[in-house]
């Protein structure tokens, strides 16, 4: 089911053109620094791939991909991407990039099953990005770094808004006051909320989150979140003792008054924790597919990645109430005439 939140009060800080120029600066600037940051060289993706060769990403493990028959393949079956850890992956050791360096991609997706609202669309706009590690990197010390590292260029491209627009104020706590919780602890914090309501929760005192353990089951025998078992590494040892070696980024939103993911990443699984976590998902079968057999050979890097919201990002920056004011994309006929009312003008 679709859902709508409408602020009270809500007055757009920017007109349409001022807004898509923000878009395009935003987009410049934040992926230029993402790129300094970590090392990491563009490459072209693809939209689609290939049914039936475990490339696709299945996200939590439920969605399912838009397919369509190519006529020039005998009507052989392709999947437009959920995301590209995968591919990025096999990406990496074509290339055959170092230790320490890697790639990003414009990373452009279609998932029919979204949930659509203020947060959640049809398409997915994201710079997925991919980077070569070495063994002693697998490890929760080396997973805040670089988390670290992501938030500081998105402190300094708010900045850059403001610079442009000064009547948009920084909001975002300093690099060095983002926040690590692993999603055990915040359960504990938080026992009789559900997941959402803690993440707004901690949000809301800090600022800037970053939540680890996606994935992995807690004491209360749930998962803070689905995770598809064959890319993220949620089991091995991290945080205080607890698994988990991804998580999430989320910021307070001042507009929603709610928390925002922004950016899902984690060190990825090697050959020991695939076979563990996929039959700990009872989907050992994944495991005859291509993308697996090529990781149990031993000829894929080991590697951490993630994914960044592009448009999401540039909601947050702009301080827009929906998606919708930033990309163009299918919304139920009742939720424009709504948004209308409350002054939220869909592109």
């Amino acid at each position: 089911m679709s859902y709508l939140i409408k602020p009270e009060g809500y007055t757009p800080l920017l007109d349409l053109k001022q807004t898509e120029l923000g878009i395009k600066q935003i987009k410049d600037f934040f992926q230029m620094n993402l790129s300094s940051e970590l090392r990491l060289r563009r490459v072209t993706a693809p939209l689609f791939v290939l049914k039936g060769m475990g490339i696709n990403d299945d996200l939590n493990g439920v969605e399912r991909a838009v397919s369509f028959p190519i006529k020039d393949l005998g009507d052989a079956k392709a999947e437009v991407v959920h995301s590209l850890a995968k591919w990025k992956r096999l990406t990496l050791a074509e290339y055959n990039i170092e230790p320490g360096y890697g790639i990003y991609t414009d990373m452009n997706a279609i998932r029919a099953d979204e949930e659509l609202g203020n947060l959640h669309s049809l398409y997915v706009d994201q710079w997925d990005w991919e980077r070569v590690i070495r063994p002693e990197d697998r490890n929760v010390e080396f997973l805040k770094a670089i988390v670290t590292r992501i938030y500081a260029a998105m402190v300094r491209t708010e900045y850059m808004v403001y610079e442009m627009y000064p009547q948009i104020k920084p909001c975002l706590p300093e690099p060095q006051q983002l926040h690590f919780i692993h999603a055990e602890e915040l359960r504990q914090l938080y026992p009789n909320m559900e997941p959402k309501c803690r993440e707004h929760t901690i949000c809301q005192k800090y600022g800037a989150v970053f939540i680890i353990g996606i994935g992995c089951k807690l004491s209360d025998g749930k998962k803070h979140d689905g995770r598809s078992p064959d890319y993220d590494d949620y089991t091995t040892t991290g945080l205080n003792g607890l698994p988990g070696l991804n998580g999430d980024l989320l910021l307070w939103n001042p507009v929603l008054q709610r928390s925002i993911e922004l950016s899902s990443m984690g060190i990825r699984v090697d050959k020991e924790t695939l076979l563990k976590q996929v039959k700990e998902a009872g989907e050992e079968k994944r495991l005859e597919l291509y993308f697996h057999k090529r990781l149990l050979e031993g000829t894929l890097p080991l590697c951490i990645g993630g994914g960044i919201g592009q448009s999401r990002l540039c909601m947050f920056y702009l301080r827009k109430a929906h998606i919708g004011e930033i990309q163009a994309s299918i919304w139920p006929d009742d939720m424009r005439e709504e948004c209308r009312k409350h002054n939220i003008h869909l592109i």
